[in-house]
C-alpha cells in the first residue's frame, strides 16, 4: 500500500517561497531514492527534482537554483523548499519513491498530490 502524502501546496505571488513536505516513513531509507514530479494542466508530468540516501541530489534545469530538495530522516519527511517562484511553477506537486525501483520506473509510487498555484 502506497503511504506517501504531500501537503504545503497554497496560492502565492510571484516572486514569494513555499515549502512542500511528504510524510514518507516507509520510503526515506530506500535505495531507490525519492523524487518530487509536478505537472501542470495540459502538460507532462516533470521530474522536478531527486534525493538518494547518499544526499545526492538533482534537479530539472527550470528549478535549478530555486528549488532545494532535503529529507528528514529522523522524521521519515520529505521536503522541496520552492524560493523564487514563477507562474510558470504551477502545478499539482507529488512526491515519489519505491521499493522496486528499475531504470524505466525509478520512483513507482506516488502520493496525491498538493497543488502550488502562482500568480502574477
Amino acid at each position: 500500500q502506497v503511504h506517501l502524502v504531500e501537503s504545503g501546496g497554497d496560492s502565492v505571488q510571484a516572486g514569494g517561497s513555499l515549502k512542500l513536505s511528504c510524510a514518507a516513513p516507509g520510503y526515506i531509507f530506500s535505495n531507490c531514492g525519492m523524487a518530487w514530479y509536478r505537472q501542470a494542466p495540459g502538460k507532462e508530468r516533470e521530474l522536478v527534482s531527486t534525493i538518494r540516501i547518499t544526499g545526492a541530489t538533482t534537479y530539472a534545469d527550470s528549478v535549478k537554483g530555486r528549488f532545494t530538495i532535503s529529507t528528514d530522516l529522523r522524521m521519515g519527511i520529505l521536503y522541496l523548499q520552492m524560493d523564487r517562484l514563477r507562474t510558470e511553477d504551477t502545478a499539482v506537486y507529488y512526491c515519489a519513491g519505491g521499493h522496486y525501483c528499475t531504470a524505466e520506473n525509478p520512483f513507482p509510487d506516488r502520493g496525491q498530490g498538493t497543488q502550488v498555484t502562482v500568480s502574477s
